[in-house]
């Protein structure tokens, strides 16, 4: 994928597999906010809200954690946990030069720290968790992009 300056919400959910509804959704909740929001036109229109490489990234995450079944309440929890415990956003802790990595076991979404602490976003992210045993099953929410699956229309 070569990267643009912004991109529509069509191409982002293409390469999320989010819906538009979704993202019109959580623009008006305020989750996810487009670096360029609709504006109505002289035509009595609207232009359509643009997303940064960034925002695609993080709404990747969000797409993801959706497919694990996490909520927009819990989606939610952990975008304010990690501005308010961590002064850092979702595309800072996949690997966007921040100080902490964002996981998940399914569950849960949790942070590592660079001295190895880990903290439960959705329960209490302000203590600590002692982590013993096999961290094996925590994998590392990435950046990866997707093009979203298209129904195959059979042929006859």
């Amino acid at each position: 994928m070569r990267l643009k300056k912004t991109y529509s919400s069509r191409e982002v959910a293409a390469f999320t597999g989010l819906t538009a509804r979704q993202l019109q959704v959580w623009h008006a909740d305020g989750l996810m906010l487009p670096a360029i929001p609709p504006h109505r036109t002289d035509a009595g229109g609207y232009t359509e809200r643009r997303y940064t490489p960034i925002e695609l990234f993080e709404l990747q995450v969000f797409a993801d954690l959706r497919e694990c079944g996490f909520t927009v309440p819990q989606l939610r929890g952990v975008v304010d946990a990690l501005r308010e415990h961590f002064g850092t956003r979702i595309f800072e802790a996949i690997g966007g030069g921040g100080l902490v990595d964002l996981l998940t076991d399914g569950h849960d979404v949790y942070v590592r720290t660079p001295t190895g602490e880990y903290f439960n976003l959705l329960n209490n992210p302000t203590t600590p968790l002692l982590a013993m045993g096999d961290l094996g099953r925590l994998r590392e929410l990435g950046r990866k992009t997707r093009r979203a699956r298209r129904k195959q229309v059979p042929r006859g």
